[in-house]
């Protein structure tokens, strides 16, 4: 496509069907392309076009459910929407693997969203901060003064806290709005306050005000959550002994993770596998809650290392520990306008977001634990690729019940599931 062509001037005037048919024209789309931009699912799309620019049509992913969780005593279905197979089953799996000592157990922090003002050209930056913790109830008092939903059931500014950083800029004086979102996910009312401020601030520090923004290092909003594995449970024929050797395995491959960033960053890939997934089928913003989930990581321990804590108790068991912020809602945003995100809210059947970020992180530290028990024993292809076996074989060309005979016939045979060897497969099976 020539570069001029990209800039489609006017664009966003066009309806939908328009945009569509204009870059089915640029990239050359076949009819099978363009109709699978066209099919909208479940959601519609007049409904996709006002959620974001430029809309041409809507793509699907699958949601699975995975099953076995208990969380505090409450038993649930949590829908992951992803595109990877092995996920649900792995986090099913652990799952069910820790229902002796009662599942998960949550706790989880106040929905406590952090908006920043940042403050620059000050002569004397102590004497600033001083002086906007002097107005600190004046400013609480303008942020709360916003006609809000969130202020009348008990939320709004809570707390101010100032912070000096040295940068390549010089010394920057940032504030800290502490606003307690309710069940919302909190981002356009955190924001709103942080520009209300801007006037007063400037007023009270003699300074510049530049960014006003959240941050999505929500450390004031950790979700946490423990659970302790036996053995036995962790043992696929039930004996202590071989469950033991796996705790073993699966604490070296634990420690690797905290000592060694590169190791460190699949191992978090892993427990984003499922805290992605479930924010995702849940209309929540998971890209924030992937920075978060990360820098925590980073600032946490020092330097990046694992999401999750893994240590042996002094009965033998497994217990496993994730503190990571969580920054979700029930109320306002994707989750109330894509039908999808609503049915799958409804399918957990939380009541606050509270509830949602145990949810959530439950089934990250569940699905970390499925990759690093694939990892120490088996290795984490085996059970991958055969389920993975299906998605080749269509790519093969599989149809219908050929799909099925394919990957059953592959996975049946010694040695690696490759695409070759699934191609093969396929023409043999013609040939019969």
């Amino acid at each position: 496509m020539p570069v001029d062509e990209s800039r489609l001037s006017g664009f966003y005037k066009l309806s939908v069907e328009e945009r569509r048919t204009k870059v089915a024209e640029l990239a050359k789309l076949t009819q099978d392309e363009v109709s699978a931009l066209a099919n909208t699912g479940e959601l519609e799309e007049l409904a996709a076009d006002r959620m974001i620019e430029n809309v041409i049509g809507t793509m699907s992913l699958p949601v699975g459910v995975a099953t076995n969780f208990i969380i505090d005593d409450k038993p649930y279905l949590i829908p992951f929407c992803v595109e990877e197979s092995s996920i649900v089953a792995a986090a099913s799996n652990m799952a069910k693997r820790c229902l002796k000592y009662g599942g998960f157990k949550t706790s989880n922090d106040d929905s406590i969203m952090v908006a920043q003002i940042q403050v620059l050209g000050l002569d004397d930056i102590d004497a600033a901060g001083e002086a906007v913790l002097t107005a600190k109830y004046e400013l609480m008092k303008m942020c709360n003064s916003l006609p809000s939903t969130m202020v009348k059931l008990g939320g709004g500014c809570k707390d101010i806290v100032v912070r000096n950083i040295q940068t390549l800029s010089g010394k920057m004086l940032i504030i800290h709005l502490l606003v307690d979102t309710k069940d919302a996910m909190g981002a356009n009312a955190v924001n709103t306050m942080a520009e209300l401020l801007t006037d007063k601030v400037e007023e009270i520090t003699g300074g510049r005000v530049h960014l006003r923004i959240l941050s999505n290092l929500a450390s004031e909003r950790l979700a946490r959550v423990e659970a302790v594995f036996s053995p036995e449970e962790l043992s696929d024929d039930g004996s202590r002994e071989n469950g033991s050797k796996i705790i073993s395995a699966i604490l070296e491959a634990h420690h690797f993770a905290v000592a060694d960033p590169y190791r460190a960053a699949t191992h978090n890939k892993g427990v984003m596998n499922a805290i992605s997934a479930v924010a995702l089928a849940c209309g929540q913003d998971w890209r924030a809650i992937e920075a978060g989930c990360h820098a925590w990581a980073a600032v946490d321990n020092g330097h990046y290392s694992s999401m999750t804590k893994w240590h042996r108790d002094e009965n033998g068991n497994l217990v496993g520990k994730i503190e990571t912020p969580m920054a979700v809602g029930i109320v306002g945003g994707a989750s109330k306008v894509h039908p999808a995100a609503k049915a799958n809210l409804s399918i957990l059947g939380v009541e606050s977001a509270k509830e949602l970020a145990g949810v959530i992180a439950a089934a990250g530290l569940a699905q970390n634990l499925g990759a690093m028990r694939a990892l120490a024993t088996s290795g984490i292809q085996a059970g991958h690729m055969k389920l993975h076996a299906r998605n080749m074989a269509v790519s093969a060309g599989a149809l219908g019940e050929e799909i099925e005979r394919v990957a059953n016939i592959v996975n049946s045979q010694k040695g690696p599931v490759t695409q070759q060897l699934v191609k093969q497969t396929l023409e043999n099976l013609r040939m019969k």
